[in-house]
């Protein structure tokens, strides 16, 4: 079984999916997912919320594996996936994605496959049910990599792509978030410490040994001027190369851009010969810590070993390959 083994739990503001990064022998497949990392601890969600995050995560990884088994393609696997996540109210992503300054959900996604480096996204989208899978068509039918606002909304009703009510977004959870995180910001409003995670994500490698990536988010609470974060960006929020390895980000997006993570972890495998588990958690535990900068990655390599290291209290979080399947959400859970 090629799941990295998990040591000890870190201290809180520093813990890791794991300390020891040992390597197995890999896996014929392998998908990893997460619904954002942050200050998730036991005691601040109900025990029904709890459970249905971890249904939810748990459904998602099925789906991505019963496709794997029929042979589908990484890429096409990590859409499927994450356009699931993207239609479930508890993350930052699609339906229940945080609001703006303005109460308007603004969407992010990108996607990225390995065997050629191809690569499509999307920022700043409205009314899009899933920017996922605009960003898929950006990859395959256009000659860019990005497009943003009324243009990439403009594509999309060219590729006949679903759009819905800008209500389908709303739920009164986020709303009332927006409420509070509005009403105490002055000139220069915080950023609610909520609504900077709960981006969706999604790694696989399938049975033929290739690799695709995609991250999809709703960005922060109460962000304005157009902000842009790290989850749309190629290199940053994903990154997919079958040299190496293919990441999702989620976290603090101008620290996983600044340091541009996502392609720093697939560098360090290639240029310095560490390990995916070695490589990830420098990024994560050491470098971006060290920076001041909260979340973590799911990760797999060419291989089909899996990594999710992250430097918050906890990330939601699963994969699954042949042999087993897993979810969590506390820094304390090791992985089978």
């Amino acid at each position: 079984m090629g799941v990295e083994s998990c040591g000890e739990p870190q201290e809180a503001n520093t813990s890791g999916d794991m300390k020891a990064q040992l390597e197995g022998e890999g896996n014929d497949y392998a998908i990893v997912i997460h619904g954002g990392a942050g200050v998730i601890e036991r005691g601040n969600m109900s025990e029904d919320y709890e459970a249905g995050v971890r249904s939810v995560l748990a459904e998602a990884l099925k789906l991505g594996q019963a496709s794997l088994e029929q042979g589908t393609a990484a890429e096409d696997v990590v859409v499927e996936v994450v356009s699931f996540l993207e239609d479930q109210p508890q993350f930052n992503a699609g339906k229940g994605a945080v609001f703006t300054y303005e109460g308007i959900n603004e969407l992010d996604a990108s996607i990225m496959r390995g065997h050629d480096l191809q690569a499509g996204a999307v920022s700043g989208v409205r009314g899009v049910k899933h920017p996922i899978a605009l960003a898929r068509e950006v990859m395959l039918h256009s000659d860019h990599v990005m497009l943003s606002g009324e243009g990439a909304v403009e594509f999309a009703v060219s590729r006949e792509q679903e759009l819905v009510p800008m209500e389908y977004f709303h739920t009164d959870r986020r709303y009332e978030s927006w409420q509070r995180a509005r009403a105490a910001a002055d000139a220069k409003p915080a950023l609610s410490e909520d609504g900077k995670f709960g981006t969706v994500g999604c790694v696989v490698r399938d049975l033929k040994g290739q690799l695709a990536a995609g991250t999809s988010t709703g960005g922060m609470t109460l962000k304005r001027y157009g902000r842009i974060g790290d989850s749309p960006v190629i290199g940053a929020g994903t990154y997919a190369n079958n040299a190496s390895c293919a990441i999702s980000a989620t976290g603090h997006g101008e620290y996983f851009i600044r340091y541009a993570v996502a392609h720093e972890i697939s560098a360090r495998m290639v240029h310095g010969g560490e390990s995916l588990g070695a490589a990830a958690s420098a990024v994560i535990n050491d470098q971006l810590a060290a920076a001041g900068g909260d979340g973590g990655v799911i990760a797999v390599d060419a291989a089909g070993r899996i990594a999710m290291p992250f430097n918050t209290p906890g990330m939601y979080r699963g994969y699954a390959t042949p042999d087993t399947a897993w979810v969590g959400i506390y820094g304390d859970e090791e992985r089978e």
